[in-house]
């Protein structure tokens, strides 16, 4: 009598398990779909470059690579569900990262003391996220109180922030960081590269912003009508203003990531991030109209061009294929996938409303 009441019990526990396991993967199609494409990716890229692809090294290198560009594309995602856009994501990661790296460089100059040099590379830190909620602001304020258009507004505070950074710079590169502000790109906490944990803990943050809080929910509605959502009492100066302020912070963030794992900060850093991340965006199932967005399938989008880039650069090392593949291969791979990702998506849709 006991085994059964063991067996029973030992059963409910894997029924709440599974359930619990289930409510945390995705289920969206467009999701479902794209994890198939990237575990399919996966699969192609291991068997065309065997013995290379599936290593610990490989592994731990991507995971030092694609969490600044996921996490730029987590703010490009926030933009795009409320119906808009951000194209100064990636200069205002430069320029908080040019703040941030004048203070850590007047650090090590200086020759202070382990602990001061603590404290030196947490105010770097606050400055540069201090200085990226001032640039968001500033495009909340564009967006909310002018009402000019998110691409437009954004376009010139790209140009605006790219500009200071240049002014800054003098379009030199600034180098030579203590070595705990390295901690930050290159380091590890216990076995695990840290920039992947920044990266997971803001997708945890942000999937749980736009599913579980009032404002998430704000934010989607918005996107999906925000006529309607005027009508309806919601304060959309403030949902954009917050957004927009969400996004540059975010992009603060990444900016931090990239000089720390470069050991440097320059102007131009990260050019070709912008439209990678609008492709990771649009490649996870956000609707560039507004109205939904989900970390699950930027984090699967991420991950699948991650998987294409790193696969194709081992491509080069090939004496067969290897004279055809470049950077170019690269570019017109990752648009095969997204227009792959589109049709599939759509003929989906078309099925689903027959």
């Amino acid at each position: 009598m006991s085994d059964t009441h063991d067996n029973m019990r030992l059963s409910k526990d894997q029924a709440s398990f599974l359930n619990r396991l289930q409510r945390c993967l995705p289920t969206e199609g467009a999701t479902v779909r794209l994890l198939i494409i990237t575990v399919a990716v996966l699969i192609i890229m291991s068997l065309l470059n065997p013995g290379r692809f599936l290593t610990c090294r490989n592994f731990a290198s991507m995971c030092f690579q694609f969490p600044e560009l996921g996490i730029f594309s987590l703010a490009v995602m926030l933009s795009l569900v409320t119906g808009g856009i951000d194209l100064s994501i990636i200069s205002i990661g430069n320029l908080t990262g040019i703040l941030a790296a004048l203070i850590l460089t007047r650090a090590t100059s200086a020759g202070l003391s382990a602990p001061m040099l603590a404290v030196c590379v947490a105010a770097a830190i606050a400055a540069a996220l201090a200085a990226g909620a001032l640039c968001g602001w500033i495009n909340g304020v564009l967006i909310s109180r002018f009402a000019i258009t998110p691409i437009l507004a954004t376009l010139g505070t790209m140009q605006l922030f790219t500009g200071i950074a240049l002014v800054i710079t003098r379009g030199h590169a600034i180098a030579g960081y203590p070595k705990a502000a390295q901690l930050i790109g290159n380091g590890t906490l216990a076995g695990v590269p840290v920039p992947l944990l920044i990266f997971l803990l803001l997708a945890c943050l942000v999937q749980g912003m736009l599913s579980r809080t009032r404002l998430g929910l704000h934010l989607c509605l918005m996107g999906t009508n925000p006529v309607a959502a005027r009508f309806s009492g919601l304060d959309v100066r403030r949902l954009l203003g917050r957004t927009y302020l969400l996004t540059a912070v975010l992009s603060a963030v990444a900016g931090l990531v990239i000089i720390s794992r470069t050991n440097s900060a320059k102007a131009d850093y990260g050019s070709s991030y912008l439209l990678q991340a609008v492709l990771v965006a649009i490649l996870g199932g956000v609707n560039p109209r507004g109205g939904f967005g989900s970390v699950w399938g930027v984090l699967l989008a991420v991950l699948s061009l991650q998987f294409l880039s790193s696969g194709l650069n081992m491509l080069q090392l090939n004496e067969t294929v290897g004279p055809y593949i470049n950077n170019f291969t690269k570019e017109l791979t990752w648009g095969a996938l997204l227009l792959l990702v589109m049709v599939v998506n759509c003929h989906c849709g078309r099925l689903r409303a027959r």
